[in-house]
This record gives structure tokens, C-alpha cells and sequence, in this order.
């Protein structure tokens, strides 16, 4: 009797972590339905492909139009092959999509995320596009299957949604009004990861430190911190991203004394200019913005602090762009996401007279990312012979297998690449180095590993990895990528720049 053989995903994502993070979900539900995951680099061969989009960009639209195109021929000549469009650009195009492309099958929103294997089967039935775009949350993403990225680090989503109303920013209109879940229901969460050998969770929320509004309660995200601070086993904690209004002075007490919260905080500044941050409706100003700095930093001697900056926001003046300079040097960022303005179709800012020309944006973007070098390297080079734990991760090296090293993350979550030990080292294990280089954007730690520290998370890795083989082998589809969740701050450009 020939058994058939199981239908292969692709999934393609684009834009921020919550993204990422719905990416795990969907992979978790199409798994849970019997589908298995193509291998690394099929482009299109999948039986099922699906792109989980952005909507932040001017060009996001033609950037899904120009994918979806380039797998038209490859569709015509795969009967059953399947495409599915989810994510915001689906909750804001909706019956666009099909009409631009009647090649594509479903097309989903952010807020029905669960429905995918269903819309794929009825479209499968009945030959027909399926576009199904839910106004409101049907379930939180949390609760949904998941296929994680990692073994040893996580994702723990605590709100959907926000409240903001930035002008440059369309997110709150695709994701609506911020939802937070149950803190007990959370913690379930994290504690049951825990149990499978996470050692890492990132909690995210479009803007996390305003979790709390949601259930009256505005201490809830710093008693949360706390909270997770009480779960044994659970070795980091970081979260992203919160608003610099909602910053308050309970949750760096809570960050501080909370052994486990990282010293790490990715605090978003957008513009030094108040009458530019004024025009982008952010509520607070330099002053106040400098401020948690400062406080964060007495509190939090050693945290690394990173940020976004949008450079050329409609009408931004050179003095308001010397003003975005200034904060810069007085933060003293580790890293900064730096954008350059572009045009979001829906927001308010799109509409704006004093667009600036794209040759001043592109200059005063040049000198920005030059003084944040500059400043990067500077503040790396302060790690010169520190002794520092890191967490082994895997697939932030791309030079690790001809430079005979290992990549790992420092608990601020700088990146540093270190000398191979002779004894194994997993994902997840835990080593001590000593730093003896500074690049901008990374440290070496060339003499020999201190000390190697095996843990559960390097074991959860293992018998992970043990599975894919013996899966891989029994369906011939490769290994899929293992690795943690993409780390903030990200490469400069990259991500959404909206939170």
C-alpha cells in the first residue's frame, strides 16, 4: 500500500519580533495538521508556502508582489502547490492581494492566525482563493501549537496590540487596541518552557512595559518581572519593546534587583528634536527620555542600552537632526536601529508637508550611523578583559566554522565570538571567556574558554537535535535551522523601527 507523503511548508517572515513569534505559531499549527518543514533553502519548492508580511514599509507591498510573482511559474507547474499571505499588509490589503495575484490560495490576518490549516484545506476543496480577515483577536498566539526556532530560548508573548497613535506608525490599525493576557497565565507558560530546558525567554509585546493597562494594574509589568525572577531553571530574562511614556521607576527597581533580568534595555528614541518627537505624537521629550537613561544606568551600572532613531521625518530641520546627535552622545548607545523615513501608506506622517529631500535624508543618515560607530566601538572596547558568561547560541557566527570559534551572548546581549573549546559545547551550554577584542558590533574572546557549564537547555538542544535526524531521515526533508530568537538589537536597518 504506498503511503502518502506528508505536504512540506515554507515559511517566509518579514518585519518585527511579534512576527517572528506568530511565525512559530503558524509553523506549530501546520505541523499539528500533518505538514512537515521543507529544508533549509527550498525557495518556493514547498508544497505549501507562506509569507507572514509586514506593512511598515513604503515598499512592502511591492517587495510581496515581487515574491509572490516569482512563484507563479513555479504554482502553474505544481498542481497542489498552495500560497497563503498573512500578517499586517493581509489585514490592510485584504481583497487586494488575490486581485493582484489570483495565483495566491488564502489570505489571512494577524488577528485569525489559527484558522491557516482550515483556510488551506477549504481552498484546497474548493478551488478557490480564501481571504478571511477577523476585525478582533480570536485567540491569543500564545495559546496556539508552536514550532520554535529554539531548544533554549523563547518567545513569551504578553499583549497584543497597542494604544500608541504615532503618526509614522500603522501597526495599532492592523493589530488594534492592546490586549494582555492573564500574568497567571503567562507564568504557566513560562514555567512549563522551563520544564522542556528553555533557559532563555524574551517577554514581547508591541509595547510591553504598558502591559498592565489592559487589566488595571500599573505596576503588573514590573511585578511580572519579579514574578519571573521566582521560576528556578529560567536563567535570562530580557523583553521588548517598551515606550519611553510607560518607562517607569518600579521597573528598573525591578530590573536591578531581579537576578535574572539581563542588564539590557532596548529603549526607543526616534528623535532628540521635542518638536519633531511632538509631530510623530511621542509622548515625552529629550529631557524626560535622557532621564530614564540616567536612571536606568545608576541603577544598572553595566546595562547596555540600545535604541531606534528615524532620520528625515517630514519637516525634521538640521537643528532638529543636531538635537537627534546630541542624545545620542549623551546615551552612549550600545547599538541603535537606525532608519531612514520612509513612507508608510494610512499613517498621518505620509500626508505631511516638509517631506525631506532623499539626498539630506541619506547625508544626515550617513553621520548618524558614523557617530553610533564610532560610539559602539567605543563602548565595546570598555569589555577588554572582562570575564563574561555567555549563553552558546547557534547560527550568529557566520565565520565560526572557518575561524575554529563559537558564538555566544553576554548577559547585556552582546555578541561575542570565542575560541572553540576542545571539550563539546551545545546551544544553550553556558561558558566563561575573557574578552580580548572590540569591533563595533561584536567582541573576541581568542584565549582559551574558562569554564564550560553543560544545562538543561544544552540537553533540551541534543535531544532536539537528535529528533530532526531521525525525522530527517525518515522523510528525507534536511535539517531545518535551529537557533535563538533574532537578538535586539538587530543588523541597522533592519526590523520595523515603529515601536
Amino acid at each position: 500500500m504506498d503511503v502518502q507523503k506528508p505536504r512540506s511548508y515554507e515559511i517566509r517572515t518579514y518585519g518585527c519580533q511579534m512576527n517572528v513569534h506568530d511565525s512559530e505559531r503558524l509553523a506549530g499549527l501546520l505541523e499539528e495538521a500533518g505538514y512537515v518543514r521543507a529544508p533549509e533553502g527550498s525557495d518556493g519548492d514547498a508544497d505549501v508556502v507562506v509569507f507572514n508580511t509586514c506593512a511598515v514599509r513604503e515598499n512592502a507591498d511591492n517587495r510581496l508582489y515581487g515574491n509572490l510573482g516569482h512563484l507563479a511559474p513555479k504554482k502553474a507547474k505544481r498542481p497542489g502547490m498552495q500560497i497563503a499571505v498573512g500578517g499586517c499588509l493581509a489585514q490592510k490589503d485584504r481583497d487586494t492581494i488575490v486581485k493582484k495575484a489570483p495565483w495566491v490560495d488564502v489570505v489571512f490576518g494577524t488577528h485569525n492566525i489559527g484558522k491557516l490549516p482550515v483556510l488551506l484545506e477549504r481552498a484546497r476543496v474548493q478551488k478557490e482563493a480564501q481571504v478571511e480577515i477577523a476585525e478582533s483577536l480570536e485567540a491569543f498566539p500564545s495559546t496556539l501549537p508552536t514550532r520554535r526556532e529554539s531548544a533554549y530560548a523563547a518567545w513569551v508573548s504578553i499583549s497584543v496590540g497597542c494604544n500608541n497613535t504615532c503618526t509614522f506608525c500603522i501597526v495599532p490599525a492592523l493589530r488594534g487596541k492592546e490586549k494582555d493576557r492573564r500574568p497567571g497565565d503567562i507564568l504557566a507558560e513560562v514555567e512549563a518552557l522551563v520544564a522542556e530546558g528553555v533557559s532563555e525567554i524574551t517577554l514581547l509585546g508591541q509595547n510591553v512595559n504598558a502591559y498592565g493597562s489592559d487589566i488595571g494594574d500599573r505596576e503588573a509589568f514590573s511585578k511580572l518581572l519579579r514574578a519571573c525572577g521566582k521560576i528556578e531553571g529560567l536563567e535570562r530574562v530580557r523583553f521588548t519593546s517598551p515606550h519611553p511614556r510607560d518607562f517607569t521607576d518600579d521597573v528598573i527597581a525591578a530590573m536591578a534587583e531581579t537576578p535574572n533580568v539581563m542588564p539590557q534595555l532596548h529603549m526607543p528614541l526616534q528623535s532628540g528634536s521635542d518638536k519633531v518627537l511632538r509631530a510623530m505624537r511621542r509622548s515625552y521629550r529629550q529631557e524626560r527620555y535622557l532621564k530614564i537613561i540616567e536612571k536606568v544606568r545608576a541603577a544598572i551600572p553595566d546595562a547596555a542600552i540600545t535604541t531606534d532613531i528615524i532620520v528625515g521625518f517630514p519637516g525634521e530641520t538640521e537643528e532638529d537632526f543636531e538635537q537627534t546627535l546630541h542624545v545620542v552622545r549623551e546615551a552612549r548607545f550600545a547599538q541603535a536601529f537606525t532608519f531612514q523615513y520612509s513612507k508608510r501608506p494610512g499613517t498621518p506622517a505620509a500626508e505631511m508637508e516638509n517631506q525631506v529631500p532623499k539626498e539630506v535624508v541619506q547625508e544626515r543618515y550617513e553621520r548618524l550611523v558614523a557617530l553610533q560607530e564610532e560610539i559602539s566601538w567605543e563602548e565595546n572596547k570598555k569589555q577588554l578583559g572582562r570575564r563574561l558568561e555567555l549563553m552558546v547560541a547557534e547560527g550568529e557566527g557566520r565565520k565560526d566554522g572557518t575561524t575554529r570559534r563559537l558564538s555566544g551572548r553576554a548577559p547585556d546581549n552582546r555578541l561575542v565570538h570565542f575560541t572553540k573549546p576542545d571539550q563539546a559545547v551545545r546551544p544553550g551550554d553556558v561558558v566563561t571567556v575573557e574578552v580580548t577584542y572590540a569591533a563595533p558590533h561584536h567582541l573576541l574572546a581568542e584565549g582559551p574558554v574558562l569554564d564550560v557549564r553543560r544545562t538543561r537547555a544544552g540537553d533540551a538542544w541534543e535531544r532536539r537535535n537528535a529528533a530532526e535526524q531521525a525525522k530527517s531521515k525518515g522523510v528525507m526533508l534536511g535539517l531545518p535551522k535551529v537557533g535563538a530568537p533574532a537578538p535586539l538589537p538587530a543588523p541597522a536597518g533592519s526590523g520595523c523601527g515603529c515601536d
